[in-house]
């Protein structure tokens, strides 16, 4: 499988896009493109862009389809990332609250053009999947 980054103008391997860093860091660059790509990812980072921040059950309510392990497994990426942090107050029952970090905030602005793409373009693709399934 190869991964596609715009570079100026042209559609081109990420292999092959002239930037200056060794197999470690690309192997990296292939696991964030990854992480980024991933359909709960984008829908964490709109929803904590929504909200300073969010306790767990307040994003599993906010997420239509997302299960709790879902959820658990790809907030502790996040987490691992630097993407968003997690503040757990010593309280019982245990109270955990998620926010973006600076790091989350600059995808956010990455997470929204995309969604504003999709909501803009969103009648051109109905239209392309009917004259597909018309087709089929």
């Amino acid at each position: 499988m190869k991964w596609y980054c715009f570079h100026v103008e042209t559609m081109r391997p990420i292999n092959e896009i002239p930037v200056q860093i060794g197999d470690e860091d690309r192997a990296l660059a292939r696991e964030m493109i990854d992480r980024i790509g991933d359909k709960w990812t984008l829908l964490i980072i709109a929803t904590l862009g929504q909200s300073e921040q969010m306790r767990f059950t307040e994003l599993r309510d906010s997420i239509e389809g997302v299960s709790q392990k879902m959820l658990t497994k790809t907030l502790r990426q996040l987490e691992r990332d630097g993407l968003i942090s997690r503040k757990v107050y010593p309280v019982v029952p245990p109270k955990v609250e998620y926010r973006l970090t600076p790091l989350g905030h600059s995808l956010l602005a990455l997470v929204t053009g995309i969604c504003s793409w999709v909501s803009t373009h969103l009648p051109e693709i109905e239209e392309a999947r009917r004259a597909f399934a018309l087709n089929e």
